[in-house]
C-alpha cells in the first residue's frame, strides 16, 4: 500500500516539474513574442505565436491540475499528451520538410514524442492500481 502512495507522490512530482517546460515557455512567448528567436516577422505571424503561445501555457496550466488527485485525471491526462504528441508529430513533419531546427526544438521534440507519452502511461499505471485498490475507476 504505501509502494503505491510513493510511486503517486513522484508521479504528482515529476508531472508538476515537467508542465513548468510548456507553462514557462508559453508565458514568455505570450509577453515577448517571437523575440525568443530575434527573428523579424509579421504581425500576423506574431499575433499566430503570441496564440500558440498561450495555448502552450494553458496546457501547462492544465497538466498542474491534473496533479491534485492524478489517479483518477486519466481522461483530461490523455486529452493533453494527445494535443502534445500531435504537435510532435507536426513539429517531426516540420523536421522533415525544413530541416533540423535548434537543439532547444529538439528537446521540445523529445518532451513531445517521448517523455510525456511515458508520463501518460505512468498515470494510467498509478490509476490502474488504485482502482484495484478501492474498486473505482475513471473510464
Amino acid at each position: 500500500m504505501a509502494s503505491i502512495d510513493r510511486e503517486r507522490k513522484l508521479l504528482q512530482q515529476t508531472v508538476a516539474l515537467a508542465a513548468i517546460v510548456p507553462a514557462a515557455i508559453g508565458l514568455y512567448g505570450v509577453l515577448f513574442g517571437q523575440a525568443l528567436t530575434g527573428d523579424a516577422v509579421s504581425i500576423s505571424a506574431e499575433s499566430h505565436f503570441r496564440f500558440l503561445s498561450g495555448l502552450l501555457l494553458g496546457i501547462g496550466i492544465c497538466f498542474w491540475s491534473t496533479v491534485p488527485g492524478i489517479e483518477e485525471k486519466t481522461n483530461r491526462f490523455r486529452i493533453l499528451t494527445l494535443l502534445i504528441v500531435i504537435g510532435g508529430l507536426s513539429r517531426l513533419l516540420g523536421l522533415v520538410f525544413t530541416g533540423l531546427p535548434s537543439l532547444f526544438m529538439i528537446g521540445g521534440l523529445a518532451m513531445e514524442l517521448i517523455v510525456t507519452p511515458v508520463l501518460c502511461l505512468w498515470q494510467t499505471r498509478i490509476a490502474n492500481r488504485y482502482a484495484e485498490r478501492f474498486g473505482v475507476a475513471e473510464p
